[in-house]
Order: C-alpha cells, then structure tokens, then sequence
C-alpha cells in the first residue's frame, strides 16, 4: 500500500519513559517525513506539541490538538469545536457545591487556566512542558463567557473515588453532549461530543491535504484513540494500549516507551 501520510498519538504512544522523544525516534520521523506528512495528534493544547513538532523538524505540519476540538494549519484554527459554557459552569457548580476539591483545569486554544498552583498542576507543567496561568475557575468562566468562548477541553485531576462522582455526574447529565474518558485512575478529560481524533483526520484531509482515510497510517493506545485506529487504512496500537485498541488495529508494535513507533515505521518504510 502506498501511505500518503502518517499520524501520531504522543502520550503513551509517542514518548519514552522520561517523556521525550527519543534520539531514535527523532531520527525515524525525520526520515519518514522526507517522504510524507507526520502530524501529531493527542489530547494536548498546541502549546504542549509545537516543542515535540520542532525536535522532529514538523514544525510546518498542521496540528490536530484536544482530541479533535482545534485544528491548526500554519497555526491557524480551520476548525474549532468548544465545550458548550453551560456544561462547564454546571461541572464547576457540581465540584463546588459538593466539596468535591477536584482541580479543574480549563483549556482553550493556547490558553490554560487552573485554580491553583498544586500538585496537579505542577504534574501537568512537568509532563507538558507548558507553564499555566492561575485563575479561580468561576473568574474564567466569567472572562470567557465576556469573549463568547469556551473550553476546547476540561481536565478533572484528583482522588480517584471524587473523579468517579464527576464522571456520575457526566453519565447522567451530559453523556450525549460531552466525551469523557479516563487517560488514568486520577484524570478525566472532558470535551465535546461532536469531535473525535478520526472526524479531525478526516476534515483535515478533505480539507488540506486531498488524501484518503485509505492511504493513512494512524499510532494510538488509549480510549481516545479507538475510532482513529480502526478507521484508517494502517491502524497502528502499541504494545502497551488497551485492549479496545489493539481490537481494532491492523497492527501491533512494540512498546510505546520503546520506539514502537519508530519501529513499526522503520519496517513499513524500509528505512
């Protein structure tokens, strides 16, 4: 088969153990990319992948940010879908009323706001390499609501059993406006229903590129991933991804704190 272009889940997927792309894998990718498009694709802000696009000399590939909710081309939003603002007020509300305590961090576009500087936040900071802006939640939902804007994405971080109430409340509320998916036992990430990884793919390459689901290879391990994995032509899972994932994937490679990637690409390329 002939790919045309290649894309790329970063956590879990992308990096190694100290969360770094690896000197192998940069010298892969920027081998493949002589060859054709490599885009990232993850749940992180652009901010949060525009130092991993540099290392792989991408820097000029689009971006496809919050699991779908922000497309970038030449750092320019071709397509853009937020969490309605009232789901965010009533989660805020909920967490609130409750006591709940759970830290909330509130994305949009470049923009990253948390209650507190705690250890959630300096986690995220460390994993990230993105520093955020402090701001109590119910002032951001104010500024934003002033801006006509809303989150790209909601990151709930906190005890386990206080994240399960969130996602209760999610379940009974919101479950068919809102996706919600645990990337661990103390994350919920939060975003609008409407977007997927695959439906961001599939606009950007009708859109920008003119190039077939048929002709892509797409990397994944997570929930979040699933529909990307088994709707491409080359669905690629990890060793390390979930079950779900690997149920859908063409192909299974290494780990992905082991050049997986790399590796796998190595192999289809003849590189």
């Amino acid at each position: 088969m002939n790919y045309k272009i290649v894309f790329s889940d970063i956590d879990g997927t992308l990096l190694n153990k100290e969360r770094e792309l690896s000197p192998f894998t940069i010298k892969i990718i920027k081998e493949v990319k002589e060859k054709l498009p490599v885009v990232l694709i993850s749940a992180r802000m652009p901010d949060a992948m525009r130092h991993l696009q540099e290392e792989l000399d991408i820097r000029d590939s689009p971006i496809i940010a919050y699991n779908g909710g922000l497309v970038l081309v030449n750092d320019q939003p071709i397509s853009s879908v937020e969490i309605p603002m009232d789901a965010l007020k009533a989660i805020h509300q909920f967490n609130t009323e409750n006591n709940l305590d759970v830290h909330l961090s509130l994305y949009h576009h470049d923009e990253w706001y948390v209650p507190q500087t705690d250890f959630w936040a300096e986690r995220e900071e460390n994993n990230t390499k993105v520093a955020p802006q402090i701001k109590p939640n119910a002032e951001v939902i104010e500024k934003w609501t002033s801006e006509n804007k809303g989150p790209h994405k909601i990151m709930a971080m906190g005890d386990e059993a206080k994240i399960d109430k969130i996602s209760e409340f999610l379940s009974k509320n919101y479950s068919e406006d809102l996706h919600f998916y645990r990337s661990n036992n103390n994350y919920l990430e939060i975003a609008n229903k409407e977007i997927s990884k695959f439906s961001a793919i599939q606009y950007l390459l009708d859109n920008h590129y003119k190039i077939s689901t048929e002709d892509t290879i797409a990397f994944g391990d997570n929930y979040n991933d699933i529909e990307m994995v088994g709707g491409v032509g080359m669905g690629v899972a990890v060793s390390n991804a979930r079950q779900e994932v690997k149920d859908v994937a063409a192909k299974i490679t290494g780990h992905g704190k082991e050049d997986g990637v790399a590796k796998m690409l190595q192999e289809i390329f003849s590189l």
